[in-house]
């Protein structure tokens, strides 16, 4: 279908209700055809819903949507996909046991089941070619997406959106998994699928990305479309102030003073010559009360950090806590010992979506909450409540399921079940991926709230700017080793890259 109209997609007076909550109030937003269009709102603003809708999972309750001019319903994501609509979620819809070429003909499968008996060799033609123009040509089509990088499984699902040929390519917090290197390639498929005539709308929670790489920006808030701003029109506090409402004040990084009173408790976690799938014989410690920082490319083997220390992976070397050793690949006996972990994937492997959010809190923590095996209800909604406000998460209800929350919001209840466990040692891998520039600054007081309490917290994660902002050291990984050591002022992003990236 090609139509002449200057708008590919239109939403007109767009509103979906859920029981409970508008989540979107009368919406209208327009794309123009090869255009980059951002999206940005906090999380709860409708971003989310308003994408499910254009991808066909949702439909409004008021409202039409408009391809060409021209009003559609889409019943589900097949229709929207043969409209030319792609979306490639933040969390991915990736088979695991299948390979690189299967997961990337999938939706095509689908759509003609007729066909679906598709030749190998032509399969893994048509994958090598989308892989190509990613610049991912050296993956092989016959690995099992299982023993993918996360930024690789990113790239495998854009990779068979542009199979796909989509004339509305819309990415989810593509970045969200990805390195410098591996962005600045996304950032050249984008303009180079806009040069096709592709439009493409950006879902970003990081306004650098979004200023860098788009022509228009629409702002979302409270579930209403606030404003829709040129490029040139724009600043990173012209946006986060319609993001919020308000003037946000930039979080400062913790001065020296600050770092090193935070470094003053006993050893909390020795680690010495841990060796673990991807990381290669390391050694360091991190004191109570400390913010230590761990950074690098996500080959470094940072991302299986948080597992093999926790005891989810094997291992070999030594893990003393409080002086104690804990025994390998036994995560019961680090929860004894007052470790708590969040996972950087909290769909797969951190929260209990289909729970409500009160179980989601204290789940970690059940014998607390129980007389004689009985779950004591009440004192679990009192719990589940002081969280919820304490990490300002926007829910409906306490019974909400996890699954149904935003991205930002089902990680405020995961971090939330983590505090109810009053660790002595909090391993945060990438704890902030998806969340809104003001839901991370309440994190990062959350965080040094709980350093300042005696707290251990390790912090593990790929945006550099985080790492700045929160820890008394950095450690940076490259090719499973401590690349460098980083301190106080010299905590910066150039030292941080050179570290990361050069030998």
């Amino acid at each position: 279908m090609s139509g002449s109209h200057s708008h590919i997609v239109e939403i007109h007076g767009v509103t979906k209700r859920f029981p409970g909550v508008l989540a979107l109030d009368n919406v209208s937003l327009a794309f123009r055809a090869g255009e980059v269009h951002a999206v940005v709102g906090e999380n709860g603003a409708g971003k989310s819903t308003l994408m499910n809708i254009l991808a066909g999972d949702l439909h409004p309750t008021e409202g039409e949507v408009h391809i060409d001019g021209k009003p559609v319903r889409f019943r589900s994501s097949l229709d929207s996909r043969a409209a030319g609509i792609v979306v490639v979620y933040q969390e991915l819809a990736l088979c695991q046991t299948m390979t690189v070429a299967e997961n990337i003909m999938m939706s095509a499968m689908a759509a003609r089941p007729q066909i679906s008996l598709v030749p190998r060799a032509e399969m893994r033609r048509e994958a090598k070619a989308a892989l190509t123009r990613l610049g991912m040509g050296a993956l092989d089509p016959d690995t099992r997406v299982s023993r993918l990088s996360i930024a690789e499984k990113q790239l495998v699902e854009i990779a068979g959106a542009i199979r796909q040929n989509a004339r509305v390519l819309v990415l989810d917090e593509p970045n969200s998994a990805l390195s410098r290197r591996e962005s600045e390639r996304l950032f050249e498929i984008v303009k180079q699928l806009q040069a096709e005539g592709v439009t493409v709308i950006y879902v970003s929670h990081h306004l650098r990305e979004v200023l860098a790489i788009a022509d228009r920006v629409s702002v979302m808030r409270d579930g209403r479309a606030i404003e829709t701003l040129d490029n040139d029109e724009l600043t990173e506090s012209r946006l986060i102030r319609g993001m919020v409402g308000r003037d946000l004040g930039t979080a400062r990084p913790w001065s020296q003073d600050e770092s090193s009173r935070s470094i003053q408790g006993d050893v909390a976690l020795s680690v010495r010559n841990l060796v673990a799938p991807g990381i290669d014989d390391i050694s360091f410690d991190l004191r109570a009360g400390e913010i230590l920082g761990v950074g690098g490319l996500p080959d470094s083997g940072k991302d299986g950090l948080g597992e093999a220390l926790f005891g989810l992976f094997e291992r070999q070397g030594q893990v003393f806590v409080g002086g104690e050793e804990l025994r390998a690949h036994d995560p019961m006996a680090s929860i004894c010992k007052g470790l708590s972990f969040v996972p950087a994937d909290r769909r797969g492997a951190s929260g209990l979506l289909s729970m409500s959010v009160a179980d989601n809190v204290v789940s970690a923590s059940l014998p607390r909450f129980s007389i004689a095996g009985f779950l004591q209800r009440g004192m679990i909604r009192r719990e589940a409540r002081a969280q919820v406000a304490r990490l300002d998460a926007r829910i409906s209800h306490l019974a909400q399921k996890l699954g149904t929350l935003s991205g930002g919001n089902q990680q405020k209840i995961i971090l939330g079940r983590s505090l109810v466990t009053n660790p002595r040692l909090l391993i945060l891998h990438e704890p902030t991926r998806g969340i809104d520039v003001g839901a991370k600054a309440e994190i990062y007081s959350i965080l040094r709230g709980i350093a300042g309490e005696g707290v251990a917290v390790l912090l593990i994660s790929s945006e550099v700017p985080e790492l700045i902002m929160n820890t008394s050291r950095v450690l940076v990984l490259r090719g499973g080793k401590i690349s460098g050591e980083l301190e106080g002022a010299g905590i910066n992003e150039e030292a941080v890259l050179a570290r990361a990236m050069t030998s």
